[in-house]
């Protein structure tokens, strides 16, 4: 008897640790394209998906991806995403794109993390200088210098960045394993929230004079709003 109570409880405690450590489950039908009319809708995954029978082909698709985005910016680089945003058929399929272009040497698509979505991403132009850094405690740095036809992996929520090292424009295209991965960029977060973060607690994490954070954050915080 004993021998049985055992092998339940380890089946209860397989079964729960499975659901603990289980992702978003899988679609249970062909699609659920979002619609933000709330009349008539099913609310799955963050959207409000359409009825099948009213689906049609525009649902599934975007043109617009060989424009060349505007790297005229502070950081010379522009994202120009394809996510559930612009193409509602995504919704619950667990996937989507970008395109990214960056100016010249110094183009930068500064560091930042997508909290949902591990991310692969393709050189098609251009040298890019790559990164990602690892969690805590070891702060492991990985690079690698690519080219036209290198491909690199980003890990699920790590920071990591690209950066134009060559002298004529770089374009790369990358897909993630979310409809809606979501970005944080760091020195826009954590110095141009709003409201601001308390310029003592910033001080004292990045062991900057007060005065520095103040200006970081006027910088920040206008460029942010």
């Amino acid at each position: 008897m004993k021998g049985v109570q055992f092998l339940v409880a380890f089946v209860l405690l397989a079964l729960a640790s499975k659901l603990v450590s289980a992702s978003d489950p899988s679609p249970l039908q062909d699609f659920c394209v979002a619609i933000n009319d709330t009349k008539d809708g099913v609310f799955v995954n963050g959207k409000f998906c359409k009825d099948p029978k009213l689906a049609k082909a525009e649902d599934f698709y975007l043109s617009g991806l060989n424009i060349p985005g505007n790297t005229s910016n502070q950081v010379g680089s522009m994202v120009t995403p394809a996510n559930v945003q612009q193409i509602p058929g995504l919704n619950t399929l667990g996937i989507s794109l970008v395109r990214i272009d960056y100016a010249p040497y110094g183009g930068l698509n500064p560091p930042h993390t997508h909290p949902r979505a591990t991310e692969i991403l393709v050189v098609v132009e251009g040298t890019l200088y790559v990164g990602f850094v690892t969690s805590n405690m070891d702060n492991r740095l990985f690079t690698k210098v690519l080219h036209p036809g290198d491909v690199f992996v980003f890990p699920e929520g790590l920071i990591h960045f690209q950066f134009n090292i060559g002298h004529t424009n770089a374009v790369a295209f990358a897909a993630l394993s979310s409809q809606n991965p979501g970005v944080i960029t760091i020195a826009n977060a954590v110095f141009g929230s709003d409201p601001a973060i308390n310029p003592d607690v910033l001080a004292k994490a990045f062991q900057l004079d007060k005065n520095i954070v103040n200006q970081l954050q006027s910088r920040f915080w206008w460029d942010n709003n």
